[in-house]
């Protein structure tokens, strides 16, 4: 596999010098990336800090307010009908995590792939899928986004290049991977992000994953989601390097920790990480948030104390936003409350829809198994015998 630059298209003298100053800002950009400073794990018992915010990132602050809320109750109504029963299996909420999400997903083109894990509906929904179609899909509907076959944790959209979500610790890892090495083969210009738990940093697909992508250039953005649990164990207890972001320095990769409650300081760590990336570099982030529910909603999470259980009140980035937006004197309470109000008829009406989406044939249970036809797919069902009554295997 050659490294050597892809070649670029002759352009004018004027061209060429505007090129030659891009990159080299991209490249100052990528050097200071590296030698960021470690941020301190959150100290506890205190609110997330603010950032001094000027008027274009005021702006951005009230469409990342609407579109976390939207996140969060979508998020509590999925838990809701999983009460009802009207969603099976596994379901991993990213309550807690909005401003993460809202934040590194806008650093992206819609041309860019995006990987993650099990906990990928707020994902879903900023990159611009048909919130009627998720909820389908966790219903288990035709209507959803993988026709009712992937549930809540195998998501799919090839249109919006959301290459899955993936129930697997881990397993997305390689594959993006492999997505940037085709980008990189192809002679293209867009860019992987692969957002994972923290728990995914232990396991040997994440080493060889950051080691080959360093090794031919990939454009990669690996994304560690440090909400300090790995399903119920502390990280200190199970890294003997917790501060994840680290890690990239065995690889020589660039690395940066940010502060997942302030979707701002999120929006401008991925951008850095993303142009490092689209330059050839790749690059790993980690992103500190406080997860403020179980692992999935049927765990209690009892491996917390009710002094921890207070205490995330103080890290809720969805109401922190809210009351940081009044004291900038962006909004009232009373256009907030509107806003809400708003948003919970919208999801009434997206259950609505969800619920009333026929269920697939059972017919078509192996219709997307493979991208293209392949000789000999079985289309046996649990239980049926191996030949049907003509003697033709199934």
């Amino acid at each position: 596999m050659s490294t050597a630059k892809r070649p670029t298209t002759k352009a004018s003298t004027a061209t060429k010098t505007a090129s030659v100053t891009a990159k080299a800002t991209a490249t100052k950009k990528v050097a200071a990336a590296a030698k960021v400073t470690p941020k301190a794990t959150p100290p506890k018992k205190s609110p997330p800090k603010k950032t001094t915010v000027v008027s274009s990132d005021a702006v951005q602050l009230l469409d990342y307010y609407r579109e976390m809320l939207f996140i969060r109750r979508f998020e509590e109504r999925a838990a809701r009908a999983y009460t009802q029963a009207l969603i099976g299996g596994y379901c991993h909420l990213n309550l807690g995590e909005e401003a993460a999400v809202v934040g590194l997903m806008s650093a992206l083109r819609p041309t860019d792939y995006l990987f993650t894990n099990y906990r990928e509906h707020g994902y879903a929904i900023a990159r611009n899928i048909d919130p009627n179609a998720i909820m389908a899909e966790l219903y288990g509907r035709v209507d959803g986004v993988s026709k009712g076959w992937g549930g809540s944790m195998h998501m799919f959209d090839m249109e919006h290049r959301l290459l899955g979500g993936y129930g697997i610790v881990g397993g997305q890892l390689p594959l993006a991977t492999g997505a940037a090495l085709a980008i990189d083969y192809r002679g293209g210009d867009d860019v992987v992000m692969c957002t994972m738990g923290e728990g995914t940093s232990n396991i040997g697909a994440f080493h060889e994953s950051l080691n080959i992508a360093q090794l031919w250039k990939l454009p990669v953005v690996f994304v560690v989601i440090n909400n300090f649990l790995g399903m119920g164990t502390k990280v200190e207890l199970s890294s003997a390097e917790p501060e994840i972001y680290r890690r990239a320095a065995a690889y020589r990769m660039p690395s940066a920790r940010v502060d997942g409650a302030d979707p701002i300081e999120v929006a401008a760590a991925a951008r850095i990480a993303v142009e490092s990336a689209r330059a050839g570099q790749p690059y790993l982030l980690e992103v500190t948030c406080h997860r403020l529910r179980g692992h999935s909603v049927v765990d209690p999470a009892k491996y917390r104390s009710a002094s921890e259980v207070e205490e995330l009140k103080l890290h809720d980035p969805v109401h922190n936003l809210a009351e940081r937006l009044l004291n900038l004197g962006l909004t009232d309470a009373d256009t907030l409350a509107a806003l809400d109000e708003a948003m919970l008829a919208r999801l009434d009406e997206i259950a609505a829809f969800a619920e009333a989406s026929a269920h697939p044939d059972v017919n078509t249970l192996f219709d997307y198994t493979y991208a293209t036809p392949v000789p000999n797919d079985s289309r046996r069902l649990p239980g049926q015998s191996l030949f049907d009554e003509n003697g033709v295997a199934r």
